[in-house]
């Protein structure tokens, strides 16, 4: 035998120490055992249940020290026990609550899957408990690639820097936008936006408490989004100001910042001509094309938003997040950066990347997208027990006037995994109580809105079924009682 032929065959029975871990039996016999007790104990959650007495004890203890080394109260008494099943959690007072908000949107998968805790378990075996840009392993760069291929099968997306938020994700894009554009110093963006807490994010951001008492620096011109009200009126509307803006200030844009569904702003949604009337202005103009899918990503009858709208030839940079575990920033190949412009310590933690591998693939090819997807259907059934809730109580329900004056075209909106109720004409005050009374009754839910102000549901669309809207529902009827 030749020695090239030795060394051929050598090199092919040849395992890392690494690998031969990771394959262990024990190991995975261990993981085994941990999956069957996690999913007996998770079958006696069935449903919401007040909770226990002495156990509050505990709670009011915990929220305490939170609030003392916060500064302030949590949103809400929430403080976990640890343990869920699927759209249920129980907390560390014994109660159990469905929960449609998922920490804003990052729990898709719900609470306790096994396939996620599953993953998490094998990246605890890691090295490395965070990886970065200096060092990382093979996950990294799977988790890069899912990202990169997925986004271009619709559009000219090519490369993905990973980092640890939305926040730096978007920061990272807004780099890359200056950086292509001589460092323009003005940005476009739609009122009501919400782009993260940074000192300069929340500058972006069209809501005026989350930049009170921050130095403002950044030039922002805000755009109405589009109002269903006035159909196509408002796209010329905001096609017209846009252009306005171009007139007035030639050459001085580095980017044009489009939710295509606004996440904070009040789940609003736009038909795809309203779009492509502002990118292609845009793109007359030289100004780069911006898409922040942190909250939508994977939400909508498509992974990303701008396949289900056929946009992807205008968009430039793309910024995703919340259900992906890790965040990222892609783009095409024109808007790769020179050297030293994007970089971080932290992109994301070793089992950051192996559950958001693991959640990503199973979207992928579970049956969610399309328009009879699993998450087509979760919303359809949103969308009949809301519509049955609203006509069997319709004094919870009065018209609600939108910003341009003309009554909101309905009470029921969103879309895919982004749910929106508008109750009480959008008072911020009565729905602010309602949420408590929701949190109490078993109900996880938060607002969105800037006036009109409405009730916002991120259910976790990976494992809830329609059928669980039913018992949301009747909880839901009974906080709103006590509301009214």
């Amino acid at each position: 035998m030749t020695t090239s032929a030795t060394t051929t065959m050598t090199t092919s029975a040849v395992h890392t120490l690494g690998a031969s871990l990771h394959a262990n039996p024990a190991i995975e016999a261990a993981i085994a055992t941990i999956r069957r007790e996690l999913a007996q104990t998770q079958h006696q959650l069935t449903g919401a249940r007040a909770g226990n007495v002495q156990l509050k004890l505990s709670l009011d203890e915990h929220l305490a020290r939170a609030t003392e080394v916060r500064g302030r109260a949590p949103l809400y008494p929430y403080i976990g026990s640890g343990l869920g099943n699927g759209a249920l959690v129980e907390l560390l007072d014994g109660s159990v609550k469905w929960d449609l908000i998922n920490g804003i949107g990052v729990h898709m998968f719900g609470h306790g899957d096994g396939e996620v805790i599953e993953a998490s378990i094998r990246a605890s075996l890691s090295d490395l408990v965070m990886q970065g840009n200096l060092q990382f392993n093979s996950d990294a760069i799977e988790f890069g690639e899912f990202l990169a291929h997925e986004a271009a099968r619709t559009s000219r997306l090519k490369h993905c820097f990973i980092t640890n938020s939305g926040c730096m994700a978007n920061e990272a894009a807004l780099k890359l936008c200056q950086q292509k554009t001589n460092a323009a110093p003005r940005i476009i963006a739609f009122a009501d936006c919400f782009m993260g807490r940074s000192t300069t994010m929340s500058q972006i951001g069209d809501t005026a408490a989350y930049r009170q008492g921050i130095a403002l620096n950044i030039h922002v011109d805000y755009l109405p989004f589009y109002d269903a009200t006035q159909g196509a009126r408002s796209i010329e509307a905001t096609v017209a100001q846009l252009e306005q803006l171009i007139h007035r200030y030639p050459g001085q844009h580095c980017c044009l910042i489009a939710e295509l569904v606004q996440g904070e702003g009040g789940f609003h949604t736009a038909p795809r001509e309203f779009f492509v009337a502002l990118f292609e202005a845009a793109k007359k103009a030289g100004i780069p094309v911006w898409d922040d899918e942190v909250q939508s990503f994977g939400r909508t009858e498509s992974m990303f938003c701008f396949e289900r709208l056929d946009l992807g030839q205008y968009i430039d940079v793309v910024t995703v997040g919340k259900i992906s575990q890790a965040c990222a920033c892609l783009y095409t190949a024109d808007f790769n950066p020179r050297a030293g412009l994007l970089s971080g310590t932290f992109a994301a933690s070793s089992s950051a990347f192996a559950t958001g591998l693991c959640m990503l693939r199973r979207l992928q090819s579970g049956g969610y997208y399309g328009r009879d997807g699993r998450i087509a259907r979760l919303f359809n059934a949103y969308q009949t027990c809301a519509q049955a809730f609203v006509a069997k109580h319709p004094e919870w329900f009065p018209a609600v006037i939108t910003p341009s004056g003309s009554p909101m075209a309905s009470v029921i909106g969103g879309t895919g995994g982004m749910m929106r109720l508008t109750p009480f004409g959008g008072n911020r005050e009565r729905i602010g109580k309602l949420l408590a009374h929701l949190f109490e009754d078993g109900v996880i839910a938060f607002s969105c809105g800037h006036g009109p102000y409405h009730l916002r549901l991120l259910p976790p669309v990976g494992v809830m079924t329609p059928e669980q809207f039913v018992p949301v529902f009747e909880i839901m009827e009974k906080s709103f009682a006590r509301t009214n």
